[in-house]
This record gives C-alpha cells, sequence and structure tokens, in this order.
C-alpha cells in the first residue's frame, strides 16, 4: 500500500515541504495501520519547520505529532482494535503512562520519530485510543498536543477544582482547550487578548473574565484585581521567558505556574529580567510541563465527551493545502487550533 506524507526536507521553511509518496509496510504483531483523517498543527510543528526546535532533525522527516483516523488493518496480537475503529495517536508513541523516560521522550513524533501528516501511517496499539462518538476526526486530532499539555498541567499536576482561577495567555490551542478543561472542572478563568474578537470567541467557550491588552502589556495587576488581590491558582505560562516575570507577579500563594510554551523567546531579555522573589515569598510551584502520556489523552477524550466539549478549530484546510495552513500559523491570526483534514 502507498501512503503520501507532507515532509520537511532539505531546507528549514515552509515552502521547502514537499509531498512525497512511498510503500507502507503490513502491520507487526503488534501495530495498527490507520487511514490518517485529521492532523492538528501545534507551535512546536512550525519551529520544526523553521529548524528551531531542532536543527540537527533527520530529514527527510514527516510532520506533526496530532492524528486521528480509522483502523485499517491490525497485527496478529492486537486484542483491542479492529479495522473501522476510529482513533487518536498520542504524541508520545511510548509513553503509556508513569513518568516519561528517556527512551520514552525519544517516540515525540514529528522531530526524534516520523510524524502523522501522511495519509497511512503504522502505530504501536499501545501509541492509540479510541475517538469518543462525540467528536469528529478534526476535534480528536486537536487533543493530543494542546489538550493532554493543558489537562497534565490543570489536573493530573493541578488537580484545579471549584476554588481555582485559571489565567490563560492568549487565544492559541493550549490556552483554549486548558479554557474548556478549567471550565469542566468549575473554575474561575481569566484569557488574555489584543483581538475583541478572540475576547468574544473566548467568552463563548466560558471563559469567566477577559482581558483586552497590548503584546507587551503588564496584565498583572489586573490579574490581580479580577481575583481579589490574591492572584490565579493556576497559569498556563505559554509565552516563554519575556512573560515569565508577569506570569509570577500574577500569581497566588501556592500557585502552579505550568511552563509550557515559549512563545516569547526561551531566554530571559533584559527587557524583563528574571526575579526569583515571588517564588521565594509566595512559595510557587514552577512546573516544567511536556505534554502528557496516552493515558492522560484517553482522562482527556473521556471527560470531554462526558462533558459535551468540542475543542475550538479556528481554522481547516486541506491536505494539498497543508502548506497555507502552516502560513496561517505563522501569521498567528487564529482561534484554536489549526487542522489540516486528509479525506
Amino acid at each position: 500500500m502507498q501512503t503520501e506524507a507532507l515532509q520537511l526536507t532539505d531546507d528549514f521553511s515552509i515552502d521547502a515541504l514537499q509531498h512525497r509518496t512511498f510503500d507502507v509496510p503490513d502491520p507487526a504483531p503488534d501495530e495498527v495501520l490507520v487511514r490518517i483523517r485529521a492532523v492538528s498543527l501545534n507551535y512546536r510543528d512550525l519551529m520544526v519547520v523553521r529548524g528551531l526546535y531542532n536543527p540537527k532533525i533527520h530529514k527527510p522527516r514527516t510532520l506533526c505529532s496530532d492524528a486521528a483516523g480509522d483502523v485499517v488493518a491490525v497485527g496478529s496480537s492486537v486484542q483491542n482494535f479492529k479495522p473501522g475503529d476510529r482513533v487518536v495517536s498520542g504524541f508520545f508513541s511510548d509513553w503509556t503512562d508513569g513518568p516519561l523516560t528517556d527512551a520514552a521522550a525519544r517516540s515525540a513524533m514529528g522531530d526524534a520519530a516520523e510524524g502523522v501528516l501522511i495519509t497511512y501511517r503504522l502505530f504501536p496499539a499501545h501509541a492509540l485510543v479510541p475517538i469518543p462518538a462525540s467528536l469528529t476526526y478534526a476535534e480528536a486530532a486537536t487533543l493530543p498536543c494542546a489538550g493532554v499539555t493543558a489537562w497534565n498541567a490543570l489536573v493530573s499536576v493541578g488537580n484545579i477544582g471549584l476554588s481555582d482561577t485559571a489565567f490563560l495567555l492568549g487565544t492559541g490551542g493550549v490556552s483554549m482547550l486548558g479554557l474548556q478543561i478549567a471550565h469542566l472542572r468549575g473554575a474561575t478563568t481569566i484569557v488574555t487578548s489584543s483581538s475583541p474578537a478572540k475576547l468574544d470567541q473566548a467568552k463563548a467557550l466560558g471563559a469567566t473574565h477577559t482581558l483586552h491588552v497590548a503584546h507587551d502589556a503588564d496584565w498583572s495587576t489586573q490579574v490581580r484585581d479580577l481575583t481579589g488581590g490574591k492572584g490565579a491558582t493556576h497559569i498556563l505560562e505559554v509565552g516563554g521567558a519575556n512573560t515569565l516575570a508577569l506570569s509570577l507577579r500574577s500569581a497566588a500563594r501556592g500557585a502552579l505556574v505550568a511552563i509550557i510554551g515559549v512563545l516569547s523567546g526561551p531566554e530571559v531579555s533584559k527587557e524583563q529580567p528574571f526575579n526569583v522573589r515571588p517564588i521565594l515569598m509566595n512559595g510557587l510551584r514552577l512546573q516544567g510541563i511536556f505534554v502528557g502520556s496516552v493515558v492522560m489523552l484517553h482522562n482527556l477524550a473521556t471527560a470531554f465527551a462526558a462533558g459535551g466539549v468540542r475543542p475550538a478549530i479556528g481554522a481547516t484546510f486541506p491536505f494539498h493545502a497543508a502548506k497555507d495552513a502552516f502560513q496561517t500559523l505563522n501569521a498567528a491570526t487564529h482561534f484554536g487550533k489549526i487542522v489540516i483534514t486528509l479525506d
């Protein structure tokens, strides 16, 4: 059987991405062959394409980590899936549960391992989760990276609940899925954006408070005002080094500040120097979050199905226009997630 993939080849650029066709073998005893129907993009994918994530990545490399599709065939040892089942794949194909190991970290798709922006792909059976009937392929494809990252931070680590306040920077995939998770768990939520239209969309997803802020604004005082001076108990820090200082000033005593993204860069700048005093004085927890396990993906999908939650998709592109999807991600004008369909 032949499969078609979008691959990073010789150069690091969106324009250099190429569609390539090659053969896919039959499943090994513990493998499942999946017809990919939808793939969602993450900021990590753009960094890979630019050469900023791993300049030494092996090329050619099939892109992306988040896929949903149909089971086509199963290996002789596979008992939990059959042809026709709808499935979504974990970000790390070998991180099933428990702590992340070095070996499992090397199974991150779209970087250390081949990605999922491909029409047919083999997966180990333990990497797959059934898609709930309430979710479409596109909606399920938003969950493996952004959704699981937010779930790991807010639920697996943060155990967010009714008495908590989640502060969410911007309206990208992690933040909006985090908003939906926090809302589902009964927490108060605060969302920032420089776009009034996007804040309206966040309100529609259940945001308790929205803050219209400029990209370089100090929003920490506003966060404290909205929380009666206490600060937020859970912060999804997707901005990186240059927003971390503001997040620390926005945090309540004992708060969890989940370090997730590097949208503003990984290194502290002179404009936003790092000060450890808020960490010490307020007993803050700074927790790096590197996505999560297949079990977390299963728990997230189950919770969304039970709560009737539908992930926010801001733009959808057909496979032949996948480069346009990357350009849209690069422009950062979208709300929620960007999905590529491979029907």
